[in-house]
């Protein structure tokens, strides 16, 4: 069994549209992210970067192969277990903020975390200290409607980390943002990343960004080669 944060080994999905559309995504990929590393996904666009996190993160399940989270299997989970790992062990970032509009930045990090059984108070002081960390914890009591895009996506950061999770997976979460915007914001993804010693796959266009990661792959035609 792998002490790897996260093991995909054989990874193959095909989406059946009806016979002869059938579009085979992922083609048998095998991926490993070691406890602390921050991985680089480069792909362009429809080489199913996102299936494939989807799948790593137990969002979706694929047609062959198998996954394991912290050297712990989990195929064939049943969806409570299943949800309740990905609550606890997995945090997503996307390329859209997805915040809940009718909460200030603080409570869009509170909430997971009560939902997790944490106390408000303790819920609380964990989100002020992602805020802080991050460079916004004045604005911890604006809603998303009055925080620009590169602060929305910081606190998107925050919330996906407020479980502490084993595991982060991003999916472009700089893709919607200026160049310079981009950079400064994932400056804060990798201080908060760092700081707290979990494991990251993160998908990227930016070479840039992807050459600041500890390593990079890429994923084309459904394959997976170094990139």
């Amino acid at each position: 069994m792998s002490d790897a944060a996260l093991k995909l080994t054989g990874i193959s999905k095909t989406y059946n549209l009806g016979r002869p559309n059938e579009v085979q995504v992922l083609r048998g990929v095998d991926l490993e992210v070691a406890k602390g590393e921050i991985v680089a996904l480069v792909a362009p666009s429809g080489a199913g970067k996102s299936t494939l996190l989807h799948i790593a993160g137990l969002l979706d399940t694929a047609d062959h192969g198998q996954v394991q989270i912290a050297g712990q299997d989990m195929t064939g989970l049943h969806d409570r277990r299943r949800t309740r790992i990905r609550r606890n062990d997995v945090g997503f970032i996307y390329q859209f903020h997805h915040l809940l509009p009718e909460f200030t930045a603080l409570e869009n990090i509170v909430l997971p975390q009560l939902a997790n059984g944490a106390a408000r108070k303790a819920a609380e002081a964990r989100a002020r200290d992602l805020l802080e960390t991050v460079g916004i914890a004045s604005r911890a009591d604006h809603r998303p409607a009055a925080l620009s895009g590169g602060e929305q996506q910081r606190v998107a950061f925050c919330r996906a980390l407020a479980n502490t999770p084993r595991l982060l997976l991003a999916d472009e979460p700089t893709g919607n943002l200026d160049p310079a915007t981009s950079d400064q914001v994932f400056a804060a993804l990798m201080e908060l990343v760092r700081g707290s010693g979990l494991s990251a796959l993160i998908a990227t266009h930016n070479l840039e960004l992807a050459a600041r990661m500890d390593r990079q792959i890429r994923l084309d035609a459904g394959k997976m080669t170094t990139a």
